[in-house]
């Protein structure tokens, strides 16, 4: 291939500081991308221009040798292309100026939509620009001295009196008067390279003064105000994004503001993928008080460059180790120091582990912030900090098999924290409309997004969607809401109106229910496809009974469990008078048993296989089931049901020696000459829950495991169609509903980026990864011996529908949130930390601020070699004497 020389010496021009070594031939992202959209004849007027020097028409066209007339057509051309600035000095005399290829030439042509929809070329030259040609620059920058610079959140530095004006965005947005807005071009660029993040690309980058008036002028913005600046300021910090500036023109002086997301942003590569963070820093940094901090974790998830982790809080009996590694400072820098899958390799909890019962959560909800919050009285925020990844605490209040109680450290000194009764606590303002908490419209996408299956993951996941202004619509074949929570577990454990109540917040957010609709038979895939729907979420559950192969099954009188919760869900007059056999020993065993005392049994025995400590219901449901005269008879199983005339008469049963193996797969082994047979008018097969997705996949590419569970990727939830995903129990099999809520969450996730285009569904994704710290590794001495406080019952209600649990009083659950030890604490990693403030904008507990630690700022462009020189000694000294240290040691 023949390079066009024209183009090949304005690559090297706009270079920046290695223009001029750069090695350029096709595959120079500097000449494929100017060679796509630019004439020789352009490239020849913009080599008369030179770098960086702002010309008048006049000039130019005396050495372009033209006309004026033909000259400003033509410079026009360019400025439109986005290789010339135009724009109108302080005496309103025109100019042209070419910029540095990035940050300067790159964006603006980026920001040409149509030029870049056309020639994709131009977004892949930028990604390869800022990567090839910045990684050698990084580590040899000074700090701050970045071609774009972090620049705090305003409301992080508010009061603090070593700030000085440089540093604030309002200094900014009072030094000039005219403002535009254009979409982000790194974000764009990503979006056009299929590797997109899913953070907001549209009106989000801001131009100010000169500009401004160029993108405005040229179409790659609309005009502003300085109001709607800050709206959009304030609306980024929401999202999760921080701020930088271009940082070539010298002290006080910057032409944009970017709101920047770490996943996509190319300039914050310098931190994220070359690990050279002093580079792009603000002078400031984060600092954690222990004391205050809840390592609830919202800091951590936002953090741009991963420099915030959850960590322990309590005392070791043996010191916490601390991870150690080469920084840019002091050590030569190879490729082999890069972070290469930065968009991937996000952890949230350092190396030693944090609280129990945030990792043991399914959903790791911020068990440790919402009970600080509760303990001060804070009751809204609590509930708000539940949601953000539990829409539905009131229900799970009363439900959930609270694995965080197990793990509580508090349960190694005397009894668990009662981290349940303190949510329900706060959960129960859901049900008062005035206290209730509804989230704020994030985002405003508009599409529309169906959801099939109204149970707790497609309720979940209905919920995140319409936070970013989605329409959804949830279909639902049963005429009720809720799936199990409605009709697989019974009033005494969760009452309709706890359900109810927390569904209404989701119609109030704008989704919309159609019940009695089975997807598949009613309206197909294909036909929702028709009427504009960009993704679907299968969220069915495992809403069938299951059987379990023996002789008389199908007898009259014979039913199972998950049918016979819901008939009496829908008040469908079911009565089960007589002796009643329950065969299952689950949580759902257990609400049938004690749902057939409600519907006329007069006596009522379970058997299951497992002996009692083998037993899988929660010991709270068995003490319940036992308390209502239930009989459990531990290690039988059914070898038959016995009949007459085609109707059950009773159940012959077989003493189980064991359930399991050494290696403890199922595995039930019998006693056969321990057999007996007991009387039964009423046999109701508890054993297990199925999948029936009835005609719904038909026509997909959507496949089956052999237990009828839908496959899909284990992150994204993701099947063999691409607008096609899946969660909760028709993905995992049955499992408890703050299961299905987590999932719903990511499936949420998932479904923003696919119906966006050129979105990854992974990259920048939080992988939801925790881990507890080493509970033997921690001092425990010398807390108080509070004891537990309890929920009483309600008598009145005992063998009605109704629930007979009491809420803890105000006073029982301000007593039990001083019970906390407060095992987690957020750690910093000083080095990574860019002091960009996003931490500060998510922390509701004073825990979390930034402090002036550098007093840096670059000099203007041209006079940036000097610097790096000078840095460039002196770093190279302290590698000598690193390697030196490393040699002969200390």
């Amino acid at each position: 291939m023949v390079l066009r020389k024209k183009i090949v010496d304005l690559a090297k021009m706009v270079g920046g500081l290695t223009g001029a070594i750069n090695k350029i031939d096709e595959n120079a992202p500097e000449y494929y991308s100017l060679a796509a959209v630019l004439t020789d004849e352009q490239a020849d007027l913009a080599l008369v221009m030179g770098l960086r020097k702002p010309r008048t028409i006049e000039y130019m066209a005396e050495k372009f040798g033209r006309s004026v007339e033909e000259t400003y057509k033509i410079a026009m051309e360019i400025a439109q292309i986005g290789v010339f600035k135009v724009y109108h000095d302080e005496n309103n005399k025109e100019l042209f100026m070419v910029q540095i290829f990035a940050p300067g030439i790159l964006e603006m042509m980026v920001n040409n939509k149509e030029m870049c929809e056309a020639h994709p070329e131009v977004a892949r030259a930028f990604e390869q620009y800022t990567r090839e040609r910045i990684s050698h620059i990084a580590p040899n920058l000074p700090m701050g001295t970045g071609m774009m610079r972090v620049i705090p959140i305003e409301s992080a530095i508010e009061g603090n009196t070593k700030s000085v004006s440089y540093e604030e965005i309002s200094y900014y947005l009072d030094k000039y008067d005219t403002f535009s807005v254009s979409d982000c071009s790194c974000r764009r660029s990503r979006r056009l390279l299929n590797q997109g993040c899913g953070h907001l690309e549209t009106d989000m980058c801001i131009q100010m003064g000169s500009g401004a008036e160029y993108y405005i002028r040229t179409g790659r913005a609309r005009q502003v105000t300085r109001e709607e600046v800050k709206e959009i300021l304030k609306r980024a910090e929401e999202n999760g994004l921080m701020h930088q500036m271009p940082n070539i023109e010298g002290l006080g002086d910057s032409a944009a503001i970017c709101n920047c997301c770490s996943c996509s942003c190319f300039a914050m590569r310098v931190a994220t993928l070359f690990n050279a963070p002093d580079a792009i820093r603000s002078n400031y940094g984060a600092e954690v008080n222990s004391e205050n901090c809840v390592a609830c974790g919202q800091c951590v998830e936002n953090c741009p460059t991963n420099a915030l982790k959850l960590g322990q809080r309590l005392c070791s009996k043996i010191p916490l180790k601390k991870e150690e590694y080469k920084t840019v400072r002091n050590h030569k820098w190879t490729e082999k120091d890069w972070n290469e899958d930065y968009r991937d390799n996000r952890k949230n909890v350092d190396e030693n582990g944090t609280a129990p019962c945030k990792t043991a959560c399914p959903a790791h909800i911020a068990v440790q912030g919402y009970i600080k919050l509760a303990s001060q009285g804070r009751y809204k925020e609590a509930l708000e900090l539940i949601k953000k990844e539990n829409p539905f605490p009131a229900v799970c209040g009363r439900i959930c098999p609270r694995s965080c109680e197990s793990e509580c450290t508090r349960g190694d000194i005397d009894t668990p924290i009662a981290i349940d009764e303190i949510k329900k606590f706060i959960a129960d303002r859901e049900l008062n409309e005035k206290d209730r908490f509804v989230p704020k419209k994030r985002n405003d996408y508009g599409k529309k997004i169906a959801i099939v299956g109204a149970g707790p993951a497609g309720l979940a996941c209905a919920y995140y969607l319409a936070i970013d202004g989605y329409k959804v619509t949830v279909f639902e074949k049963q005429p009720k809401l809720g799936g199990m929570l409605t009709m697989g577990i019974p009033s005494f454990r969760l009452e309709k109106n706890v359900i109810d109540a927390e569904i209404e917040i989701l119609r109030i957010m704008g989704v919309e229910f159609k019940t009695g609709v089975e997807v598949g038979k009613d309206i197909t895939l294909a036909e929702l496809r028709k009427e504009g729907y960009k993704g679907f979420y299968l969220a069915i559950g495992a809403q069938a009974g299951r059987k379990i192969g023996i002789d008389g099954e199908d007898a009259q009188n014979v039913l199972t469990g998950v049918e016979f919760l819901r008939d009496v869900a829908l008040g469908k007059g079911i009565e089960t008078t007589g002796n009643v056999v329950v065969i299952g020993g689950g949580n759902v065993a257990i609400d049938v048993a004690r749902t057939t005392t409600r519907t006329g049994a007069q006596t009522v025995n379970m058997f299951c296989l497992e002996n009692a400590k083998e037993m899988p219901a929660l010991p709270e449901e068995i003490e319940e089931a036992e308390h209502e005269n239930i009989i459990i008879n531990n290690s039988w199983g059914p070898v038959r049901i016995v009949t007459e005339n085609g109707k059950v008469t009773g159940v012959e049963f077989k003493k189980c020696v064991s359930v399991f193996d050494e290696n403890h797969r199922f595995a039930p082994k019998f006693d056969e000459n321990e057999i007996k047979i007991v009387s039964a008018d009423y046999v109701i097969l508890s054993v297990g829950q199925s999948i029936d997705w009835g005609n719904l996949l038909d026509g997909t590419k959507v496949a089956l495991n052999k237990n009828n569970t839908a496959v899909a990727d284990n992150l994204t939830y993701q099947t063999g169609e691409p607008d096609i995903f899946v969660g909760g129990d028709a993905f995992t099999g049955p499992r408890f509903a703050i299961d299905a809520i987590a999932a719903g969450k990511q499936a949420a996730t998932s479904l923003h980026r696919a119906v966006n285009e050129g979105q990854s569904l992974t990259y920048g994704r939080d992988r939801r990864e925790y881990r507890s710290f080493d509970k033997n590794n921690i001092v425990v001495e010398g807390f108080d011996t509070t004891p537990r406080q309890r929920a009483g019952h309600n008598t009145n209600n005992e063998h009605t529908f109704k629930d007979t649990r009491i809420t803890f009083t105000e006073e029982q659950m301000k007593k039990e949130t001083e019970r906390c030890l407060g095992c987690g604490a957020v750690q910093v990693d000083t080095y990574m930390c860019i002091g960009c403030g996003q931490c500060t904008t998510k922390c509701k507990f004073d825990a979390i601020h930034l402090i002036k630690k550098y007093d840096n700022f670059a000099p203007v462009f041209e006079k940036l070699p000097v610097q790096v020189a000078k840095y460039a000694v002196k770093r190279t000294g302290k590698i000598i004497a690193e390697s030196v240290k490393s040699v002969f040691g200390k």
